[in-house]
């Protein structure tokens, strides 16, 4: 039995991050309404501190710092001390994260930020040492006590800084929008690493979104830079320690600029868009192996990240035993112990060497190709990828029996969404039925614990749903709804994404600047209601919601829809222009409007199989939908279903083509 010599408040938390800190001497304490309170009353400084259960550097800052009792002294003394996770409370992260780019030029986590007893922002920063931290703490305690006024000035002023970065001016007319973007990316592509992938920089991030924007640009501009970026960092990812190669899975991103050094980390949604990424990218340069890819993350999060009900959880620790990466790497001699006669072969695939290629060991990556190995070793490839695949068998085996990374294993309903969008995905662009079926059994767990009525929750731990969702629950949730519906059919979670996104419309939308506030009006606000609009990781959440909105528009016929997203773009145009790797979202939306989606809908007894002829070709924006009964949906009203002869529309914009019953005619009438 386990005896601890402090226990805080966060005992009582549930979120696995707090819990961590639930045995430091540090008075902790989770957030809340009360907290302001007491430090008025206690006339204290807030204390802060926000991370995420999976984050490599909270966990050194928290050995160094958090768990010594020299140091806790000093924070118990003379601040109250919060500590939040981030992926509970993503509206209090973005205040302090402002608040610390406004002050240090960076960002990151650990988030430690000290706020006036009223929540302003004072100072702040990342990732401090414990000596350089005691600094810290001793200097603003000292400040707040001799210079109480000067503290203020200071704080108010930090704060209307952060109340600017949401002011918005009317930019471009939209129809400026599409030869604006094409300026953009032609200074964009400039930064390709046409070598190894991704961008001239390190550490290198997936972002997924972005190299979906670019498959589109390729399939309208035929620009050959933007195909040949996509697929040399999709396979570059893939071959790269990055990925997981015995049990599948992508980490969080590259400490380098090859993609050999992961910060080991795994993230939902991090997978969760991969996999729809490389399942568009195996349809679209009909590439088999990213749909082997696509496949492996379903493993991984068969395997790692879902529960029975269909559920998924958060992330996978980058540390075991309190160092990074442990799990994941091999010596020389463990793979020679267990591969034997293999173990020459196995290591030229996977770059592994006799004093490792880490400095914790050897992580598995690939430099040599399949040909200059079958012409080394004189096996066929065939025969190679065979023992390799017999090899991992037996490493993961082995590996099975380290002690694993944790697991956050709270729901968060966004992430949810995510995932199931890219099963959903999966299912559309490779047509494999159990991608389908996972999405569906997800999506109807989903709904079944985040939505009460129009009302979405964010969290769901230990059977407890938690915390009010904000818009980018309801943004993933609404997405997720939509392209769930465009695979599978059920008019349902077509119905239901209209719901949701009109309670959006009354809770979260601001008329003045056109855009969604990330917390709902019946939230308290700190010091501002943020309006989120940069695509990062995961794309903003008011991008998806101009996306969901333009596409709504179709099914719905709702021209107020139509002029909602319209002025969405209009607002953003003047930031775009500013930073345009931030808005990869937005220029989906933006390149979806100049070419126009089509919707192709069928009906009759062939309906599926002129489905499958169709779905043969990619088309980026082309939709198919086969009617199997009457539908209430405005844009299938009057869509006849007919047991003897199989029809098809085909609708672009508000126009919908006389009813066609050649699909030869069909295939010659939709767009390349």
């Amino acid at each position: 039995m386990n005896t601890h010599n402090h226990t805080n408040a966060l005992i009582h938390a549930s979120s696995p991050y707090l819990l961590q800190h639930a045995h430091n001497p540090v008075n902790w304490q989770e957030w809340s309404d009360d907290i302001s309170e007491q430090a008025r009353r206690e006339d204290k400084l807030i204390l802060v501190s926000i991370g995420y259960s999976s984050c490599h550097w909270c966990h050194v800052m928290e050995h160094e710092c958090f768990e010594k009792e020299d140091t806790a002294a000093l924070m118990n003394k003379h601040f109250i001390c919060v500590k939040i996770d981030r992926e509970e409370r993503p509206d209090i992260d973005q205040i302090y994260m402002d608040a610390v780019q406004l002050l240090t030029g960076r960002g990151g986590w650990p988030l430690n930020v000290f706020t006036l007893p009223d929540g302003r922002p004072l100072h702040g920063g990342t990732y401090f040492p414990k000596q350089e931290w005691e600094r810290v703490l001793q200097s603003l305690a000292n400040f707040y006590e001799d210079k109480r006024e000067e503290a203020y000035e200071f704080a108010t002023n930090l704060s209307n800084g952060i109340k600017r970065l949401d002011q918005f001016t009317m930019g471009l007319n939209t129809q400026d929008l599409f030869p604006n973007i094409m300026s953009l990316l032609d200074k964009w592509k400039l930064q390709f690493d046409l070598k190894w992938g991704g961008y001239n920089w390190s550490p290198k991030f997936p972002l997924p979104n972005q190299w979906e924007l670019f498959m589109g640009i390729h399939h309208i501009s035929k620009d050959i830079i933007f195909k040949e970026a996509c697929q040399i960092t999709l396979n570059k990812m893939y071959e790269g320690g990055l990925f997981d190669h015995l049990a599948g899975g992508f980490a969080r991103y590259s400490t380098d600029a090859f993609w050999k050094v992961p910060h080991f980390e795994k993230m939902l949604y991090d997978n969760a868009q991969l996999m729809g990424t490389y399942a568009m990218a195996a349809k679209y340069f009909q590439n088999e192996t990213f749909a082997k890819v696509v496949l492996q993350i379903h493993q991984f999060i068969q395997h790692e990240m879902c529960n029975d009900e269909g559920a998924f959880y958060s992330a996978l620790d980058a540390d075991s035993e309190g160092v990074e990466g442990k799990y994941y790497v091999w010596s020389q001699e463990e793979i020679n112990e267990y591969l034997d006669e293999n173990a020459a072969l196995f290591s030229a695939y996977y770059s592994v060497e006799k004093h490792g290629n880490w400095e914790e060991g050897n992580i598995l990556f690939r430099t040599s190709s399949i040909d200059t190995i079958s012409e080394n070793f004189r096996l066929e490839p065939n025969e190679i990828e065979k023992k390799i695949a017999n090899c991992k068998k037996l490493l993961l085996l082995e590996r099975s029996k380290r002690i694993a990374p944790g697991l956050d294993d709270k729901i968060i309903c966004s992430w949810n969404a995510l995932m199931i969008k890219g099963y959903a995905q999966a299912y559309q662009f490779l047509g494999d039925e159990s991608y389908l079926v996972q999405a569906q059994k997800s999506m109807n767990h989903l709904l079944k614990w985040s939505v009460d009525g129009n009302q979405v929750y964010r969290i769901l731990k230990n059977g407890k749903k938690s915390i009010s969702g904000f818009a980018e629950d309801y943004a993933c949730l609404i997405d997720a709804l939509i392209c769930l519906f465009e695979a599978g059919g059920n008019e349902n979670y077509l119905w239901q994404a209209k719901e949701l996104s009109d309670h959006c419309l009354a809770y979260f939308y601001d008329t003045h600047s056109g855009l969604f506030f990330f917390t709902t009006k019946e939230q308290k606000t700190i010091v501002t209601r943020k309006i989120e609009i940069n695509d990062d990781v995961i794309p903003s959440s008011n991008s998806i919601l101009a996306k969901c909105l333009y596409r709504l528009a179709f099914y719905f016929e709702n021209s107020n829809y139509e002029e909602i997203q319209e002025k969405m773009l209009q607002t953003i145009a003047e930031k775009m222009n500013k930073f345009p790797n931030g808005f990869s979202n937005w220029m989906q939306l933006i390149a979806w409007k100049e070419k126009g989606f089509t919707q192709v809908i069928l009906s009759g007894p062939q309906a599926l199989e002129w489905e499958k002829s169709l779905n043969k070709n990619f088309n980026y924006q082309t939709l198919i939908h086969v009617l199997k009964k009457e539908s209430k949906i405005p844009l299938f009203i009057g869509k006849t279903i007919s047991k003897t002869e199989t029809t098809a529309w085909i609708c672009k914009g508000r126009t919908c083509s006389l009813p066609l019953q050649n699909l030869d005619q069909i295939e010659l009438d939709l767009p390349n």
